[in-house]
């Protein structure tokens, strides 16, 4: 991936929470990868996705889970050119140890979402699949995950 891909990536973030959902550019997010079965998102730790105890808000933590899977259903989505709703329905997270740093929000199932966009495009009821989030400080951690979620991605045909 070039620096220009990210960069899209990143204003297309940025754009969409100007837009459509204000807290998402709050916090700022950037795109460090994107590809057909990968994405990297990065929040910054500043004062602003802090907690009271000095390590990353769950709050923050959320959007970058929501836009790790979220940006490679909306990819996939608009490479289809279909118009298809997309939510996230259920919401599971398990903390493992403190985020106190930049906080990657890594999601490696690609081809596990693009598997429901074709299956919602066949079919005309909702379909649902649980995809795999990780976060990693690695500046603190390297690759050891600080936390792990799972979210239930709700996709229909329009």
């Amino acid at each position: 991936m070039n620096i220009s891909e990210k960069v899209k990536a990143t204003l297309f973030l940025r754009y969409f929470g100007l837009t459509k959902i204000p807290l998402v550019l709050f916090v700022r997010p950037s795109v460090l990868h994107i590809n057909d079965e990968s994405a990297i998102i990065r929040i910054p730790f500043r004062r602003r996705t802090k907690n009271h105890l000095g390590s990353m808000y769950f709050g923050a933590m959320s959007i970058g889970v929501d836009l790790a899977g979220g940006i490679l259903a909306v990819r996939k989505i608009r490479e289809q050119k279909q118009r298809i709703s997309l939510i996230f329905k259920n919401f599971n997270a398990e903390f493992l140890k403190r985020a106190e740093g930049h906080t990657h929000f890594i999601c490696n199932d690609g081809k596990k979402i693009e598997e429901l966009i074709k299956k919602a495009i066949k079919s005309e009821e909702r379909v649902e699949e649980i995809i795999n989030i990780i976060a990693t400080v690695p500046s603190k951690f390297g690759e050891e995950p600080v936390a792990q979620f799972k979210l239930t991605l709700s996709l229909k045909k329009n």
